[in-house]
């Protein structure tokens, strides 16, 4: 029998200035992924949990009671507000709950208003195995409270979409076109999959991500919905930088898309921060990476001169919320930055 999807059932995957209930997150703990340096991420992180607790919940995924008085620990002592922050035992491989946590969506009319897709996981085309672990958390949080489960069968990662909350879905043929996730899907079935899971009606394409983005492109370090017809995507003034023309095609490409009313996006410029570089490899530095949270968005800064403009414009675009910086220059040694690192659950 062939189950309804999401879509047909009336539910979305909501845009991430959208109200939340929770931010989810997985403790950090694999020393791998922050070679010679993970001991330091962790003031920063626990800053970034610190704005997310004044005004939602938290919900960190974490595995056996030392990782959770190890955090809870720095926690405290970042003055984190510990009577919104819930620990959940769900072993993990890694800490991008973007990517391999749970996509929750929504349905107002529906009997059970909130649902999960858990698409499978392979961490970025196979990269960095064991990942099994990562791969079932979206199921088990399913269960823990009791929601509808969706369960696709493809790859699928959080942080290759960008959503408007208005039926448009932004990515990259880099990322979701790339033979080491769906070899055995073409365009058109990757957008029907997109339709039917999130609950879209368009899928907008831009070509590439930027240099030393492990996950071969993902949007968010790139272009993101600010409201539902503005982006802010990045730029790289520099043209001997070899991100130069790359961004300059994305942005040509925005500037020819069309919204589903069919009006074209407003597009707001955002600074690329100078290179980072650590043990002779450009990290994958982006003020893209930012989150929404209900009364904060959180920025990365690199100690950069371009901090403060990069603040100054994504603080132009949320007039509602608080616009924050947190030095990311030794979280962006893993990859990823505060984006990567969560996944929000909608409020009803």
């Amino acid at each position: 029998m062939i189950q309804p999807t999401p879509r047909e059932l009336g539910y979305y995957f909501p845009a991430e200035f959208h109200p939340h209930t929770a931010t989810w997150l997985s403790w950090p703990h694999k020393e791998a992924s922050w070679p010679g340096k993970i001991d330091t991420i962790f003031p920063h992180y626990s800053r970034f949990i610190k704005y997310l607790a004044d005004s939602e919940l938290v919900r960190i995924n974490v595995h056996g009671s030392a990782m959770t008085a190890f955090a809870a620990d720095h926690l405290l002592r970042a003055g984190v507000n510990m009577d919104n922050v819930e620990f959940f035992q769900h072993p993990t491989n890694d800490a991008w709950c973007r990517d391999h946590g749970p996509a929750f969506l929504i349905n107002p009319n529906a009997e059970k208003k909130k649902a999960v897709v858990d698409w499978n996981y392979n961490a970025w085309g196979g990269k960095y195995p064991p990942f099994d672990l990562d791969d079932v958390i979206p199921t088990r949080i399913a269960r823990h409270f009791d929601l509808p489960l969706f369960e696709p069968g493809i790859i699928m990662e959080g942080g290759s979409v960008e959503f408007n909350g208005k039926g448009t879905i932004l990515t990259s043929t880099c990322c979701l076109l790339n033979e080491n996730r769906n070899p055995h899907l073409n365009r058109e079935q990757v957008e029907k999959y997109l339709h039917d899971f999130y609950g879209a009606d368009q899928v907008l394409w831009v070509d590439e991500g930027i240099v030393g983005d492990d996950t071969d492109g993902h949007i968010d370090d790139t272009i993101r919905f600010v409201n539902e017809d503005t982006v802010l995507t990045v730029i790289e003034s520099d043209k001997n930088d070899e991100n130069y023309e790359i961004l300059q095609q994305n942005r040509r490409q925005l500037k020819a898309m069309r919204l589903l009313n069919g009006k074209p996006l407003n597009i707001v410029g955002l600074p690329m921060p100078d290179a980072v570089i650590w043990e002779d490899q450009r990290l994958p530095a982006s003020y893209a990476n930012f989150y929404i949270a209900n009364k904060y968005v959180i920025v990365p800064t690199f100690q950069c001169n371009k901090d403060e403009q990069a603040l100054r414009i994504i603080a132009d675009c949320f007039r509602d919320r608080e616009v924050v910086g947190v030095d990311s220059t030794d979280i962006i040694w893993g990859l990823g930055s505060f984006h990567c690192l969560s996944q929000q659950e909608p409020a009803i």
